[in-house]
């Protein structure tokens, strides 16, 4: 997507799927391509952030659908969303032996109580804290952290929404 001028007047089938790749929810991408045209990437953002704060419980889970756990490879994702869940998470390389433990741990854990996986924005956090957030999550009781849930969803939407207009810039 090179600006927002072709991201408004994009054909709409096509730049639904590569919303669906960056938030696997089709309400929000649905959500998004209606408030077309945007007069500016703020606007978008703000839209985008709107949409994935209104997603219910499904829409919520179909989202996560698209996001590895936190510690674990992207398997059976296509290569771009694989490569942006990797940068994403791209302190968990550094994190020791006893960290990826106590996630994996603190993943199932997670999965246990909410029946979803841990998600977080995890860009620019090491492990140590991401595994600190997830062990303060825990005691959420569900609605709490389905709101929670669907604020970190908005920040990396938000992320991604944002970084598909800034790669298409530098690849000028």
């Amino acid at each position: 997507m090179s600006d927002l001028d072709e991201f408004n007047t994009a054909p709409h089938a096509a730049l639904r799927q590569r919303l669906l790749a960056l938030t696997a929810s089709p309400s929000w991408a649905d959500a998004v391509l209606t408030g077309r045209p945007y007069a500016d990437l703020d606007a978008l953002l703000g839209a985008s952030d709107e949409a994935a704060l209104q997603l219910d419980e499904q829409e919520v889970d179909a989202a996560l659908a698209s996001h590895p756990r936190i510690g674990e490879t992207a398997a059976g994702l296509d290569p771009d969303s694989a490569g942006r869940s990797s940068r994403e998470q791209a302190a968990m390389s550094h994190a020791d032996d006893a960290v990826r433990a106590e996630l994996a741990r603190g993943n199932a854990a997670y999965e246990q109580r909410f029946g979803r996986i841990y998600l977080v924005a995890a860009a620019g956090r090491s492990g140590q804290e991401l595994l600190d957030v997830l062990d303060g999550r825990l005691g959420n009781d569900p609605d709490t952290e389905l709101a929670v849930v669907r604020g970190e969803l908005a920040r990396i939407t938000r992320l991604r929404l944002a970084d598909m207009f800034a790669t298409a810039e530098a690849g000028r």
